[in-house]
């Protein structure tokens, strides 16, 4: 596998999260390697889309989406859920792509035990299913996915066929109304069994 650099994470958000998908995600735990194959993701920009928890600026909670690219910005929902996202673009610019679904390629039996008695087909379709089942917590807030962190992101042998198929763009989920609830910043592998939705 090819590790993804910085140069790639430099991007816009959109570029980002559209070529995120068929890359695999990794994360190495003291029990072993866990990994996914992305097939589901979000693009959320900053000051000029009010679906990012950037819109207003910069707070304590986003802090990390405005620095450097290359790291997880990792927030808590609904008063239960970790989600992960990866920071995109320049410093000082606020834009991130959501891991919203993954195929689990490495670690399974390490996932199993995260998420408990639950079909693998939905370990990790769905953001808060992803990091639970990849074990990211509020600690791994600003972690590099560069040379030297426990997390990557990497290209390999399968990634190329995924980007030359087709991929879906679409309206992102769960958003309020009026909140960019109709920007088509989502991009997934129509049809894939370890989507959040497949329809």
């Amino acid at each position: 596998m090819r590790r993804l650099t910085r140069q790639f994470y430099e991007r816009d958000a959109l570029s980002v999260a559209r070529d995120l998908i068929g890359c695999v995600f990794v994360h190495d735990l003291p029990e072993g390697r866990v990994a996914v194959r992305l097939v589901e993701t979000e693009a959320y920009r900053g000051g000029q889309d009010p679906g990012s928890h950037g819109y207003r600026g910069m707070t304590t909670r986003t802090r990390t989406m405005f620095g450097a690219p290359g790291r997880l910005y990792v927030y808590f929902t609904y008063g239960m859920h970790w989600c992960a996202n990866v920071v995109c673009a320049p410093p000082g610019t606020c834009e991130a792509a959501l891991l919203r679904a993954g195929e689990p390629v490495a670690g399974i039996e390490i996932m199993r035990r995260h998420r408990g008695p639950v079909a693998d087909r939905v370990i990790a379709a769905g953001p808060a299913r992803l990091a639970q089942a990849m074990g990211i917590g509020r600690s791994h807030d600003g972690s590099t996915l560069l040379r030297g962190g426990e997390f990557f992101i990497a290209e390999d042998g399968d990634t190329g066929a995924y980007r030359r198929a087709e991929i879906a763009q679409t309206v992102r989920i769960g958003l309020a109304a009026g909140r960019g609830d109709d920007l088509p910043w989502r991009f997934v592998v129509p049809g894939h069994p370890h989507a959040s939705r497949r329809a």
